[in-house]
Protein backbone atom coordinates (compact mmCIF):
# COMPACT_ATOMS: atom_id res chain seq x y z
CA UNK A 1 0.00 0.00 0.00
CA UNK A 2 1.27 3.46 -0.86
CA UNK A 3 0.78 5.88 1.98
CA UNK A 4 -0.62 9.29 1.25
CA UNK A 5 1.75 12.21 1.70
CA UNK A 6 -0.70 13.64 4.22
CA UNK A 7 -0.88 10.38 6.15
CA UNK A 8 -0.86 10.84 9.91
CA UNK A 9 0.61 7.72 11.49
CA UNK A 10 -1.71 5.80 13.75
CA UNK A 11 1.08 5.84 16.32
CA UNK A 12 0.67 9.54 16.99
CA UNK A 13 -2.10 8.70 19.44
CA UNK A 14 -0.80 5.41 20.79
CA UNK A 15 1.97 5.71 23.40
CA UNK A 16 5.13 3.66 23.76
CA UNK A 17 3.70 1.60 26.60
CA UNK A 18 0.21 0.61 27.74
CA UNK A 19 -2.00 3.08 29.52
CA UNK A 20 -5.63 4.05 29.53
CA UNK A 21 -6.75 5.14 26.08
CA UNK A 22 -5.89 8.65 24.93
CA UNK A 23 -9.02 9.91 23.22
CA UNK A 24 -9.17 12.10 20.13
CA UNK A 25 -11.32 14.72 21.79
CA UNK A 26 -11.30 16.48 25.12
CA UNK A 27 -14.10 15.20 27.28
CA UNK A 28 -11.87 14.46 30.25
CA UNK A 29 -13.28 16.30 33.23
CA UNK A 30 -11.64 17.92 36.19
CA UNK A 31 -11.97 15.80 39.29
CA UNK A 32 -13.10 18.82 41.29
CA UNK A 33 -16.40 19.07 39.41
CA UNK A 34 -19.75 17.46 40.15
CA UNK A 35 -22.48 16.26 37.83
CA UNK A 36 -26.17 15.43 37.70
CA UNK A 37 -26.35 11.66 38.36
CA UNK A 38 -29.28 10.98 36.03
CA UNK A 39 -28.98 12.93 32.76
CA UNK A 40 -32.03 12.92 30.49
CA UNK A 41 -32.13 10.16 27.89
CA UNK A 42 -34.05 10.17 24.62
CA UNK A 43 -33.61 8.28 21.37
CA UNK A 44 -31.91 9.47 18.22
CA UNK A 45 -33.99 11.63 15.93
CA UNK A 46 -33.00 10.54 12.42
CA UNK A 47 -34.00 13.79 10.79
CA UNK A 48 -32.12 16.05 13.20
CA UNK A 49 -29.21 13.65 13.78
CA UNK A 50 -29.55 14.20 17.53
CA UNK A 51 -27.86 11.50 19.56
CA UNK A 52 -28.81 10.69 23.10
CA UNK A 53 -27.17 8.95 26.00
CA UNK A 54 -27.50 5.13 26.16
CA UNK A 55 -28.71 3.51 29.39
CA UNK A 56 -26.36 3.84 32.38
CA UNK A 57 -23.45 1.42 32.56
CA UNK A 58 -22.96 -1.10 35.33
CA UNK A 59 -20.38 -0.23 38.02
CA UNK A 60 -16.74 -0.91 37.08
CA UNK A 61 -15.20 -4.32 37.63
CA UNK A 62 -11.66 -3.24 36.74
CA UNK A 63 -9.09 -1.07 38.49
CA UNK A 64 -5.87 0.49 37.25
CA UNK A 65 -3.30 1.18 40.00
CA UNK A 66 -0.51 3.64 39.21
CA UNK A 67 2.80 2.93 40.95
CA UNK A 68 5.00 5.73 39.59
CA UNK A 69 8.46 4.67 40.72
CA UNK A 70 11.33 4.20 38.26
CA UNK A 71 15.08 4.03 38.62
CA UNK A 72 15.36 6.82 36.04
CA UNK A 73 13.21 8.53 33.42
CA UNK A 74 13.52 7.05 29.93
CA UNK A 75 14.21 9.56 27.17
CA UNK A 76 10.78 9.04 25.56
CA UNK A 77 8.70 8.98 28.75
CA UNK A 78 6.13 11.65 29.67
CA UNK A 79 4.34 9.59 32.30
CA UNK A 80 3.89 10.89 35.85
CA UNK A 81 6.76 9.11 37.61
CA UNK A 82 9.06 9.43 40.60
CA UNK A 83 12.71 8.66 39.77
CA UNK A 84 14.34 6.83 42.67
CA UNK A 85 17.86 6.87 41.22
CA UNK A 86 19.81 4.33 39.19
CA UNK A 87 21.28 2.79 42.34
CA UNK A 88 17.83 1.84 43.58
CA UNK A 89 17.83 -1.90 44.38
CA UNK A 90 15.24 -4.61 43.98
CA UNK A 91 13.88 -4.44 47.51
CA UNK A 92 13.48 -0.73 48.35
CA UNK A 93 11.93 -1.87 51.64
CA UNK A 94 12.92 1.24 53.56
CA UNK A 95 12.36 3.94 50.92
CA UNK A 96 9.98 6.46 52.54
CA UNK A 97 8.92 7.81 49.14
CA UNK A 98 7.38 4.46 48.24
CA UNK A 99 5.86 3.85 51.67
CA UNK A 100 4.28 7.32 51.87
CA UNK A 101 2.88 7.07 48.34
CA UNK A 102 1.32 3.64 48.91
CA UNK A 103 -0.30 4.90 52.10
CA UNK A 104 -1.71 7.86 50.14
CA UNK A 105 -2.92 5.54 47.39
CA UNK A 106 -4.72 3.33 49.91
CA UNK A 107 -6.37 6.42 51.40
CA UNK A 108 -7.66 7.38 47.96
CA UNK A 109 -9.13 3.92 47.38
CA UNK A 110 -10.81 3.92 50.78
CA UNK A 111 -12.28 7.40 50.23
CA UNK A 112 -13.76 6.53 46.83
CA UNK A 113 -17.55 6.37 46.77
CA UNK A 114 -19.07 3.14 45.52
CA UNK A 115 -21.40 3.41 42.55
CA UNK A 116 -24.10 1.39 44.25
CA UNK A 117 -24.75 -0.76 47.32
CA UNK A 118 -24.25 -3.97 45.35
CA UNK A 119 -20.95 -3.14 43.72
CA UNK A 120 -19.63 -6.21 41.85
CA UNK A 121 -16.16 -7.55 42.75
CA UNK A 122 -13.18 -6.58 40.63
CA UNK A 123 -12.36 -8.97 37.80
CA UNK A 124 -9.14 -7.27 36.68
CA UNK A 125 -6.46 -5.24 38.47
CA UNK A 126 -3.56 -3.71 36.56
CA UNK A 127 -0.48 -2.34 38.33
CA UNK A 128 1.10 0.11 35.90
CA UNK A 129 3.67 2.84 36.17
CA UNK A 130 6.38 3.69 36.42
CA UNK A 131 7.95 0.38 37.27
CA UNK A 132 5.63 -1.37 39.76
CA UNK A 133 8.13 -4.19 40.30
CA UNK A 134 10.28 -1.71 42.28
CA UNK A 135 7.60 -1.65 44.98
CA UNK A 136 8.16 -4.16 47.83
CA UNK A 137 5.68 -7.08 47.76
CA UNK A 138 4.45 -6.26 51.27
CA UNK A 139 3.25 -2.87 50.00
CA UNK A 140 1.65 -4.43 46.93
CA UNK A 141 -0.11 -6.73 49.38
CA UNK A 142 -1.47 -3.74 51.31
CA UNK A 143 -2.95 -2.25 48.12
CA UNK A 144 -4.58 -5.56 47.15
CA UNK A 145 -6.02 -5.91 50.64
CA UNK A 146 -7.59 -2.44 50.48
CA UNK A 147 -9.07 -3.28 47.06
CA UNK A 148 -10.43 -6.55 48.43
CA UNK A 149 -12.06 -4.88 51.42
CA UNK A 150 -13.43 -1.96 49.40
CA UNK A 151 -14.65 -3.68 46.24
CA UNK A 152 -14.01 -7.38 46.59
CA UNK A 153 -11.91 -9.50 44.24
CA UNK A 154 -13.43 -12.32 42.22
CA UNK A 155 -11.97 -15.80 42.59
CA UNK A 156 -10.27 -15.61 39.18
CA UNK A 157 -9.30 -11.93 39.07
CA UNK A 158 -6.64 -11.15 36.47
CA UNK A 159 -3.94 -9.25 38.39
CA UNK A 160 -1.33 -7.83 36.03
CA UNK A 161 1.90 -6.08 36.89
CA UNK A 162 4.34 -4.20 34.69
CA UNK A 163 7.89 -5.30 35.49
CA UNK A 164 11.22 -4.13 34.09
CA UNK A 165 14.36 -6.26 33.73
CA UNK A 166 16.74 -5.71 36.62
CA UNK A 167 14.02 -4.80 39.13
CA UNK A 168 13.05 -8.27 40.33
CA UNK A 169 14.49 -11.69 41.01
CA UNK A 170 12.88 -15.08 41.50
CA UNK A 171 12.33 -14.44 45.24
CA UNK A 172 10.40 -11.22 44.63
CA UNK A 173 8.43 -12.67 41.73
CA UNK A 174 7.40 -15.71 43.76
CA UNK A 175 6.25 -13.41 46.57
CA UNK A 176 4.14 -11.42 44.10
CA UNK A 177 2.67 -14.61 42.66
CA UNK A 178 1.80 -15.64 46.20
CA UNK A 179 -0.13 -12.39 46.58
CA UNK A 180 -2.21 -13.17 43.51
CA UNK A 181 -0.26 -11.52 40.69
CA UNK A 182 -0.92 -13.90 37.78
CA UNK A 183 0.07 -11.85 34.75
CA UNK A 184 3.40 -10.15 34.06
CA UNK A 185 4.03 -7.43 31.48
CA UNK A 186 7.78 -7.34 30.88
CA UNK A 187 9.16 -4.05 29.55
CA UNK A 188 11.97 -5.27 27.31
CA UNK A 189 11.56 -2.65 24.50
CA UNK A 190 14.59 -3.79 22.43
CA UNK A 191 17.16 -6.58 22.14
CA UNK A 192 20.06 -4.30 21.21
CA UNK A 193 22.31 -2.88 23.93
CA UNK A 194 22.94 0.35 22.00
CA UNK A 195 19.23 0.99 21.53
CA UNK A 196 18.48 0.39 25.20
CA UNK A 197 21.22 2.85 26.15
CA UNK A 198 20.05 5.41 23.58
CA UNK A 199 16.54 5.25 25.07
CA UNK A 200 17.82 5.88 28.56
CA UNK A 201 16.60 2.51 29.79
CA UNK A 202 17.88 1.55 33.22
CA UNK A 203 18.45 -2.07 32.16
CA UNK A 204 20.81 -3.71 29.71
CA UNK A 205 20.58 -6.74 27.47
CA UNK A 206 22.01 -9.11 30.08
CA UNK A 207 19.22 -8.16 32.47
CA UNK A 208 16.65 -8.76 29.70
CA UNK A 209 17.72 -12.39 29.35
CA UNK A 210 17.85 -12.82 33.13
CA UNK A 211 14.30 -11.47 33.46
CA UNK A 212 12.98 -13.78 30.75
CA UNK A 213 14.62 -16.76 32.44
CA UNK A 214 13.20 -15.73 35.84
CA UNK A 215 9.66 -15.42 34.51
CA UNK A 216 9.95 -18.89 32.97
CA UNK A 217 11.54 -20.53 36.01
CA UNK A 218 8.81 -19.15 38.30
CA UNK A 219 6.14 -20.78 36.15
CA UNK A 220 4.40 -17.63 34.95
CA UNK A 221 2.36 -18.79 31.96
CA UNK A 222 0.43 -15.58 31.31
CA UNK A 223 3.10 -13.03 30.48
CA UNK A 224 3.58 -10.29 27.92
CA UNK A 225 6.61 -8.67 26.37
CA UNK A 226 6.68 -4.99 25.38
CA UNK A 227 8.64 -3.80 22.34
CA UNK A 228 9.11 -0.32 20.84
CA UNK A 229 9.68 0.31 17.13
CA UNK A 230 10.86 3.42 15.25
CA UNK A 231 13.57 4.23 17.79
CA UNK A 232 16.43 6.54 16.81
CA UNK A 233 18.86 4.75 14.45
CA UNK A 234 16.82 1.56 14.61
CA UNK A 235 17.20 -0.43 11.41
CA UNK A 236 14.84 -3.02 9.89
CA UNK A 237 17.45 -5.65 10.74
CA UNK A 238 17.42 -4.62 14.40
CA UNK A 239 13.63 -4.69 14.50
CA UNK A 240 13.51 -8.09 12.85
CA UNK A 241 16.01 -9.40 15.39
CA UNK A 242 13.94 -8.08 18.30
CA UNK A 243 10.81 -9.73 16.91
CA UNK A 244 12.63 -13.01 16.28
CA UNK A 245 14.09 -13.13 19.80
CA UNK A 246 10.68 -12.26 21.23
CA UNK A 247 9.12 -15.21 19.43
CA UNK A 248 11.93 -17.45 20.70
CA UNK A 249 11.22 -16.33 24.30
CA UNK A 250 7.64 -17.62 23.86
CA UNK A 251 5.60 -15.04 25.78
CA UNK A 252 1.87 -15.64 25.55
CA UNK A 253 1.29 -11.96 24.71
CA UNK A 254 3.27 -9.29 22.86
CA UNK A 255 2.64 -5.54 22.86
CA UNK A 256 4.24 -3.54 20.04
CA UNK A 257 4.33 0.23 20.35
CA UNK A 258 5.67 2.70 17.83
CA UNK A 259 7.69 5.50 19.38
CA UNK A 260 5.69 8.62 20.16
CA UNK A 261 7.90 11.69 20.58
CA UNK A 262 6.35 13.79 23.33
CA UNK A 263 7.05 17.44 24.04
CA UNK A 264 9.06 17.98 27.19
CA UNK A 265 10.90 14.67 26.96
CA UNK A 266 14.57 14.34 26.05
CA UNK A 267 13.58 12.81 22.71
CA UNK A 268 11.19 15.73 22.19
CA UNK A 269 14.15 18.10 22.52
CA UNK A 270 16.52 16.07 20.35
CA UNK A 271 14.33 14.75 17.54
CA UNK A 272 11.60 15.64 15.08
CA UNK A 273 9.20 12.84 14.07
CA UNK A 274 9.82 11.60 10.55
CA UNK A 275 13.31 13.09 10.37
CA UNK A 276 16.63 11.23 10.74
CA UNK A 277 17.71 9.54 12.98
CA UNK A 278 14.03 8.70 13.49
CA UNK A 279 12.50 6.68 10.65
CA UNK A 280 10.22 8.16 8.04
CA UNK A 281 6.48 7.48 8.17
CA UNK A 282 6.86 4.85 5.45
CA UNK A 283 9.65 3.15 7.42
CA UNK A 284 7.48 3.19 10.56
CA UNK A 285 4.68 1.58 8.58
CA UNK A 286 7.11 -1.08 7.35
CA UNK A 287 8.10 -1.83 10.96
CA UNK A 288 4.42 -2.26 11.80
CA UNK A 289 3.83 -4.58 8.84
CA UNK A 290 6.88 -6.65 9.77
CA UNK A 291 5.57 -7.12 13.32
CA UNK A 292 2.13 -8.10 12.06
CA UNK A 293 3.59 -10.64 9.65
CA UNK A 294 6.20 -12.21 11.93
CA UNK A 295 4.01 -12.47 15.00
CA UNK A 296 1.04 -13.77 13.04
CA UNK A 297 3.26 -16.38 11.40
CA UNK A 298 4.41 -17.41 14.88
CA UNK A 299 0.84 -18.12 15.98
CA UNK A 300 -0.06 -14.85 17.68
CA UNK A 301 -3.50 -13.38 17.12
CA UNK A 302 -3.42 -9.67 16.25
CA UNK A 303 -6.45 -8.87 18.39
CA UNK A 304 -5.82 -5.14 18.87
CA UNK A 305 -3.78 -2.55 16.98
CA UNK A 306 -0.78 -2.86 19.32
CA UNK A 307 -1.44 -6.27 20.86
CA UNK A 308 -0.83 -9.89 19.88
CA UNK A 309 -1.53 -13.01 21.88
CA UNK A 310 -1.64 -16.76 21.84
CA UNK A 311 -5.19 -18.11 21.84
CA UNK A 312 -6.93 -17.37 25.13
CA UNK A 313 -4.28 -14.95 26.44
CA UNK A 314 -5.80 -11.59 25.59
CA UNK A 315 -5.22 -9.00 28.31
CA UNK A 316 -8.62 -8.97 30.02
CA UNK A 317 -7.94 -5.61 31.62
CA UNK A 318 -7.06 -3.85 28.38
CA UNK A 319 -10.12 -5.37 26.71
CA UNK A 320 -12.17 -3.34 29.19
CA UNK A 321 -10.72 -0.21 27.58
CA UNK A 322 -11.28 -1.34 24.01
CA UNK A 323 -14.85 -2.40 24.76
CA UNK A 324 -15.49 1.03 26.30
CA UNK A 325 -16.45 -0.49 29.64
CA UNK A 326 -16.15 1.51 32.89
CA UNK A 327 -13.04 1.24 35.06
CA UNK A 328 -11.53 2.77 38.17
CA UNK A 329 -8.15 4.44 38.17
CA UNK A 330 -6.19 5.13 41.35
CA UNK A 331 -2.94 6.94 41.91
CA UNK A 332 -0.88 9.76 40.46
CA UNK A 333 -2.16 10.90 37.05
CA UNK A 334 -4.47 7.90 36.65
CA UNK A 335 -7.75 8.12 34.74
CA UNK A 336 -11.16 6.64 35.50
CA UNK A 337 -14.23 6.06 33.37
CA UNK A 338 -17.24 5.95 35.66
CA UNK A 339 -20.83 6.95 35.06
CA UNK A 340 -20.16 7.77 31.42
CA UNK A 341 -17.49 10.37 32.26
CA UNK A 342 -13.70 10.23 32.19
CA UNK A 343 -11.62 12.07 34.75
CA UNK A 344 -7.97 12.18 35.75
CA UNK A 345 -6.00 12.70 38.94
CA UNK A 346 -3.25 15.33 39.27
CA UNK A 347 0.12 14.39 37.76
CA UNK A 348 2.27 15.90 40.52
CA UNK A 349 2.67 14.45 44.00
CA UNK A 350 1.87 17.65 45.91
CA UNK A 351 -1.37 18.23 43.99
CA UNK A 352 -2.28 14.54 44.27
CA UNK A 353 -1.85 14.74 48.06
CA UNK A 354 -4.24 17.67 48.13
CA UNK A 355 -6.72 15.79 45.96
CA UNK A 356 -6.75 12.79 48.32
CA UNK A 357 -7.23 15.07 51.31
CA UNK A 358 -10.13 16.85 49.61
CA UNK A 359 -11.63 13.50 48.62
CA UNK A 360 -11.56 12.35 52.23
CA UNK A 361 -13.14 15.62 53.35
CA UNK A 362 -15.98 15.28 50.86
CA UNK A 363 -14.84 18.32 48.88
CA UNK A 364 -14.31 16.38 45.66
CA UNK A 365 -16.88 14.58 43.56
CA UNK A 366 -15.08 12.64 40.85
CA UNK A 367 -18.08 12.62 38.56
CA UNK A 368 -18.28 16.21 37.31
CA UNK A 369 -21.31 18.42 36.74
CA UNK A 370 -21.55 18.48 32.95
CA UNK A 371 -24.18 16.37 31.17
CA UNK A 372 -22.92 13.34 29.32
CA UNK A 373 -22.46 14.08 25.63
CA UNK A 374 -23.88 11.27 23.50
CA UNK A 375 -21.82 12.26 20.45
CA UNK A 376 -18.65 12.00 22.53
CA UNK A 377 -19.74 8.58 23.75
CA UNK A 378 -20.45 7.42 20.20
CA UNK A 379 -17.03 8.62 19.06
CA UNK A 380 -15.38 6.77 21.93
CA UNK A 381 -17.14 3.56 20.93
CA UNK A 382 -16.05 3.90 17.30
CA UNK A 383 -12.44 4.81 18.09
CA UNK A 384 -11.93 2.06 20.65
CA UNK A 385 -13.78 -0.63 18.69
CA UNK A 386 -11.85 0.01 15.49
CA UNK A 387 -8.63 -0.60 17.39
CA UNK A 388 -9.63 -4.26 17.68
CA UNK A 389 -9.73 -7.15 15.25
CA UNK A 390 -13.37 -7.71 16.22
CA UNK A 391 -14.29 -4.19 15.18
CA UNK A 392 -17.47 -2.22 15.74
CA UNK A 393 -20.52 -4.24 16.81
CA UNK A 394 -23.16 -2.70 14.56
CA UNK A 395 -26.13 -4.22 16.37
CA UNK A 396 -25.30 -2.71 19.75
CA UNK A 397 -24.16 0.55 18.15
CA UNK A 398 -27.42 0.76 16.18
CA UNK A 399 -29.48 0.09 19.31
CA UNK A 400 -27.63 2.79 21.23
CA UNK A 401 -27.31 5.51 18.61
CA UNK A 402 -29.78 4.73 15.81
CA UNK A 403 -29.80 3.09 12.39
CA UNK A 404 -29.39 6.31 10.42
CA UNK A 405 -25.95 6.89 11.94
CA UNK A 406 -24.85 3.38 10.95
CA UNK A 407 -26.10 4.02 7.41
CA UNK A 408 -24.13 7.29 7.28
CA UNK A 409 -20.97 5.51 8.45
CA UNK A 410 -21.28 2.99 5.64
CA UNK A 411 -21.68 5.76 3.09
CA UNK A 412 -18.53 7.46 4.38
CA UNK A 413 -16.56 4.21 4.39
CA UNK A 414 -17.67 3.04 0.95
CA UNK A 415 -14.38 3.98 -0.83
CA UNK A 416 -12.36 2.23 1.88
CA UNK A 417 -14.46 -0.93 1.62
CA UNK A 418 -13.62 -0.94 -2.08
CA UNK A 419 -9.90 -0.38 -1.36
CA UNK A 420 -9.86 -3.14 1.27
CA UNK A 421 -8.98 -0.95 4.25
CA UNK A 422 -12.42 -1.46 5.81
CA UNK A 423 -13.95 -4.92 6.12
CA UNK A 424 -17.65 -5.66 6.69
CA UNK A 425 -18.96 -8.91 8.18
CA UNK A 426 -22.39 -10.46 8.40
CA UNK A 427 -23.78 -12.15 11.52
CA UNK A 428 -22.01 -15.39 10.58
CA UNK A 429 -18.61 -13.67 10.38
CA UNK A 430 -18.52 -13.90 6.59
CA UNK A 431 -16.86 -11.02 4.76
CA UNK A 432 -19.35 -8.98 2.74
CA UNK A 433 -18.03 -7.86 -0.65
CA UNK A 434 -17.82 -4.24 -1.80
CA UNK A 435 -20.46 -4.95 -4.45
CA UNK A 436 -22.85 -6.25 -1.80
CA UNK A 437 -22.23 -3.14 0.29
CA UNK A 438 -23.00 -0.92 -2.70
CA UNK A 439 -26.26 -2.78 -3.17
CA UNK A 440 -27.07 -2.56 0.53
CA UNK A 441 -26.60 1.21 0.46
CA UNK A 442 -29.70 1.35 -1.74
CA UNK A 443 -31.75 -0.48 0.88
CA UNK A 444 -31.58 0.43 4.58
CA UNK A 445 -32.99 -2.97 5.56
CA UNK A 446 -29.99 -4.73 4.01
CA UNK A 447 -27.59 -2.52 6.01
CA UNK A 448 -29.29 -3.81 9.14
CA UNK A 449 -28.16 -7.33 8.24
CA UNK A 450 -24.49 -6.35 8.60
CA UNK A 451 -23.03 -7.28 11.99
CA UNK A 452 -19.49 -5.86 12.22
CA UNK A 453 -17.22 -3.35 10.58
CA UNK A 454 -13.48 -3.52 11.19
CA UNK A 455 -10.16 -2.36 9.77
CA UNK A 456 -7.98 -4.72 7.76
CA UNK A 457 -4.65 -5.94 9.13
CA UNK A 458 -2.21 -4.30 8.64
CA UNK A 459 -3.22 -1.76 5.98
CA UNK A 460 -6.48 -0.67 7.57
CA UNK A 461 -4.87 -0.34 11.01
CA UNK A 462 -2.20 1.85 9.45
CA UNK A 463 -4.89 4.24 8.22
CA UNK A 464 -6.81 4.14 11.50
CA UNK A 465 -6.37 7.84 12.28
CA UNK A 466 -7.84 8.86 8.94
CA UNK A 467 -10.65 6.31 9.11
CA UNK A 468 -11.59 7.11 12.70
CA UNK A 469 -11.47 10.85 12.01
CA UNK A 470 -13.79 10.26 9.07
CA UNK A 471 -16.26 8.55 11.39
CA UNK A 472 -16.00 11.46 13.82
CA UNK A 473 -16.99 13.79 11.00
CA UNK A 474 -20.12 11.73 10.45
CA UNK A 475 -21.04 11.61 14.15
CA UNK A 476 -20.35 15.28 14.89
CA UNK A 477 -20.30 17.15 11.56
Amino acid sequence: MMLKSTFTPLFSIFPAKPRTPKLFHYRTKSITNTFTPNPPSVRQNASSNTLTVPPPQLPPTSAYIHLPFCRKRCHYCDFPIVALGSSSNQTNDDDPRILNYVQLLCREINATKLECNTNPPLKTVFFGGGTPSLVPPRLVSSVLEVLRLKFGLSSNTEISMEMDPGTFDSKKLKELIGLGVNRVSLGVQAFQQDLLKACGRAHGLEEVYEAIETVGSCGVENWSMDLISSLPNQTPEMWEESLRLTVEAQPTHVSVYDLQVEQGTKFGILYTPGEFPLPSEIQSADFYKMASRMLSDAGYNHYEISSYCKSGFECKHNLIYWKNKPFYGFGLGSASYVGGLRFSRPRKIKEYMGYVQNLENGLVDCRGNDPIDAKDMAMDVVMLSLRTARGLDLKSFREAYGGSLVFSLFKAYKPYVESGHVVCLDEHGTVVSADEINTALLDVDKIRQLAFIRLSDPDGFLLSNELISLAFGVIAP
